[in-house]
């Protein structure tokens, strides 16, 4: 239905008959003259109405509203000198027009296309009306982004001899961490499949069965609350498993596709690379002593430091307490951070008891040379001095204190670390820290039931040291193959030496809580197959959409969905999720109960 797009044409085809086809971006009268943006997702053309001796074209040109869709022929021409859009691609030429056809219709859109006035309509609103929203150049050219960027990572995993597998959807109930989307069976009343989490399963059953490299744009179902950095409901991750690898092989292949993503899908700059270019390995413990966090942003350096020893028998009842009780006291420095204002003291504090903190003790080294605290007092000149001279801190910064246990301590500094990092303007756009956070633990306390012990990551690694430590070592002090990927404070992907050995496994899981009979129930297929020899693997899976939203700095990874869903989990423009009838209901033997 037409020779070019509205992105194509230049000054080398002035002459030319053309046929356009697009929607009516924007009108404009000129004394009997019209002009009509035409768009597509190419580009803009002016194209332009000149209907005098031509009723009927007059008649047409007058009808035209935005967003229409039409036909236009007509011929190339040069825009007078003074009429040339430098901005626009196509700016230098024009379209004399000599027929029109309206393709369709339109209502009057709920909102205006153009960029900046599209952004300040209400998200739910754009949301609704998506399929509006779509035809802005900004979200086109973010899902093109987005298309090169999936082509690029299938082109590298094929190009190191990787298949790609696709594996099922409907599948069974796993404990990843998260809710399962479940969904009744019709053939089987009162079963259920889930959703999968992850490919988790499928990609080690594919291991043992002998492919080797495999990989694949895995689509994950998980029914966690959205946020800025989480999509609700489903999220697409590449997936990757190998056989008989080390940590360290894993990473080799890793590090060099997310330098290159970095390189040609970013404006960043990578840095807080290792001396032989390599990304920083930080074991877990290590990450939360200094960073306060097991997905740091070392975009800037502000290190936490335990200073427990050091006021163990302090005056400070806070600090003395607590180390008293098992607890520990840290502290984090903010250089130039002695122009806080006492409000924005304060606002720290919340976050710090957002976290579980009991409060935020300080102090101001203010330029004068001066320690000025409400806790000086209760520690004393000498020890205050101490403290100074321990944090290396100078005239002009503030030095902030947790006193609680040890995890505690760390989310809550490790929380007014990042936002301190905010306001002093360090989380800099232009850069892109990776890291590595290793030597995860393999277990920790439930969420759920007080003092039951629970796989703390991936319940399928391997634990470091084997069945040895599983029956020897206290199942917190016993440390996995586990690691995560981390870019700029978010965490871009987990990963892990799987565990492949039954004994092992049956053992890991029982640590967990999970008899041996649960086991067999709800990994059948993995033990069964563990015993027809299994090769060590391992493997990983980064979160494609959250990397392209920290690359790009976007408010939401809800910005990478061609189709997102809101805040509370909707989909506004499907009205989903939403009632089925009785007869459906009555298909998979489900019945609602008020």
């Amino acid at each position: 239905m037409r020779t070019h797009t509205c992105g194509e044409l230049r000054q080398s085809n002035v002459g030319q008959k053309v046929v356009l086809a697009g929607w009516v971006h924007r009108r404009r009268d000129h004394g009997g003259i019209a002009f009509i943006d035409l768009r597509d997702r190419y580009g803009i053309t002016q194209v332009k109405f000149s209907p005098i001796g031509n009723q009927q074209l007059s008649e047409e040109v007058e009808k035209l509203r935005s967003e229409w869709v039409i036909k236009v022929t007509g011929e190339v021409i040069n825009r007078p000198d003074d009429m040339i859009n430098s901005k626009l691609q196509t700016g230098a030429i024009e379209i004399e027009v000599v027929h029109l056809e309206v393709l369709n219709k339109s209502l009057t859109p709920p909102f205006e296309l153009d960029e900046e006035k599209a952004k300040e309509a209400n998200e739910n609103l754009r949301l609704q009306y998506r399929f509006i929203d779509l035809r802005r150049p900004e979200v086109q050219k973010l899902l093109e982004l987005k298309d090169k960027y999936i082509q690029y990572m299938r082109n590298y995993f094929h190009g190191l001899g990787f298949i790609e597998v696709q594996t099922p959807i409907l599948a069974n109930s796993s404990p990843e961490g998260a809710r399962d989307f479940l969904v009744p069976s019709r053939f089987h009343p009162g079963k259920f499949y889930a959703l999968p989490q992850a490919p988790q399963q499928f990609k080690q059953l594919l291991m043992i069965g002998g492919l080797d490299k495999y990989f694949q744009i895995a689509p994950c179902f998980r029914d966690e609350d959205p946020r800025m950095d989480r999509h609700y409901g489903e999220f697409y991750q590449l997936d990757m498993e190998m056989s008989f690898v080390s940590q360290e092989d894993i990473f080799a292949i890793m590090e060099p596709l997310m330098i290159q993503l970095t390189k040609e899908f970013s404006n960043k700059e990578i840095v807080n690379l290792d001396e032989n270019g390599r990304f920083k390995k930080i074991p877990w413990k290590e990450a939360l002593n200094r960073y306060g966090s097991d997905k740091p942003d070392l975009r800037f350096e502000m290190e936490i430091r335990p200073i427990t020893q050091l006021v163990a028998d302090c005056g400070f009842s806070v600090f003395a307490e607590t180390i008293k009780h098992g607890g520990v006291v840290h502290a984090l420095k903010i250089d130039g951070g002695a122009k806080f204002s006492r409000k924005e003291i304060d606002e720290f504090t919340e976050i710090a008891k957002s976290k579980n903190a009991k409060g935020l003790a300080y102090i101001v080294f203010r330029e004068t040379g001066e320690l000025q605290s409400p806790i000086v007092k209760f520690l004393g000149d000498e020890l205050a001095g101490k403290i100074v001279t321990e944090m290396q801190a100078k005239a002009g910064d503030i030095i902030f204190f947790g006193a609680d246990n040890w995890r505690t301590v760390c989310a809550s500094l490790g929380a007014v670390r990042n936002e301190c990092g905010k306001k002093l303007g360090l989380n800099d756009k232009t850069k892109a820290a990776w890291c590595w956070i290793v030597d995860f633990p393999m277990y920790g306390f439930s969420e759920i039931e007080n003092g039951r012990v629970d796989f703390e990551h991936n319940p399928f690694s391997m634990p470091q040291g084997g069945l040895k430590d599983l029956e020897e070592k206290k199942p917190l002090d016993i440390l996995a193959y586990q690691f995560d990927m981390i870019i700029n404070g978010f965490e871009a992907s987990s990963g892990a030496i799987r565990n492949h050995n039954p004994e092992i496994m049956y053992k890991a899981f029982e640590i967990a809580g999970y008899a041996k009979e649960a086991v067999d129930m709800r990994f059948g297929a993995l033990i069964k197959a563990f015993k027809f020899g299994a090769p060590p693997h391992g493997g990983n899976a980064p979160g494609i959409d959250r990397i392209l939203m920290v690359l790009h700095d976007l408010d939401s990874i809800r910005d990478i969905y061609a189709f997102p869903k809101d805040g509370k989990g909707k989909d506004l423009m499907m009205d989903s999720p939403s009632q089925v009838d009785e007869k459906q209901l009555k298909e998979v033997n489900i019945r609602l109960i008020n």
